[in-house]
């Protein structure tokens, strides 16, 4: 006898009872995202232009945190759109759990962040390593419509990442 399991999907802005979870998720997704520790992840919560979770079954399984101009925020490829672009939304990291990998939560992720841009924002923005080679996210990003803009080395040369962007329509 076959029996259908119903997963419950809902997103939703992240709470501070999250961060525990999406800490663990953004640490298991290192290189591919950079590592970073509460405190940090906690700033992302107060100052993120977005900052949503995907909860399946009562668990964190996927998160995304957007950025938009004139956030006081060090990372050299944020920095790279804000003097490249005049407005932007830029995606500073996803992660999704192994477990809800390939289900659609990063497609409807970025689509929500996507829409929750004002209408003005022509662009969509993000990196993706190159090296460490990041092949499935590039597939996703190419697939998504993103275009390869420029590259730049990040972290003293350990990293060299892709400069995406998406045109958003009006």
């Amino acid at each position: 006898m076959h029996t259908e399991r119903h997963i419950s999907l809902t997103l939703r802005d992240v709470d501070d009872s999250d961060l525990d979870a999406v800490l663990r998720l953004n640490e298991s997704a290192v290189p591919a995202v950079s590592s970073i520790d509460l405190s940090q992840m906690r700033w992302f919560a107060a100052n993120a232009a977005y900052f949503r979770v995907v909860e399946r079954d009562n668990g964190v399984a996927a998160f995304l945190i957007g950025m938009r101009p004139g956030t006081d925020y060090a990372s050299p490829n944020y920095r790279w759109f804000c003097d490249s672009y005049e407005d932007f939304g830029y995606i500073d990291r996803i992660a999704v759990a192994d477990t809800a990998r390939r289900q659609g939560l990063a497609t409807m992720m970025y689509r929500d962040f996507e829409n929750s841009l004002p209408i003005e924002v022509r662009d969509l923005t993000c990196e993706v390593n190159i090296e460490p080679p990041n092949e499935s996210s590039m597939r996703f990003h190419e697939d998504f419509g993103f275009e390869r803009v420029a590259s730049q080395t990040i972290d003293g040369g350990a990293k060299e990442v892709a400069l995406l962007v998406k045109g958003l329509s009006a």
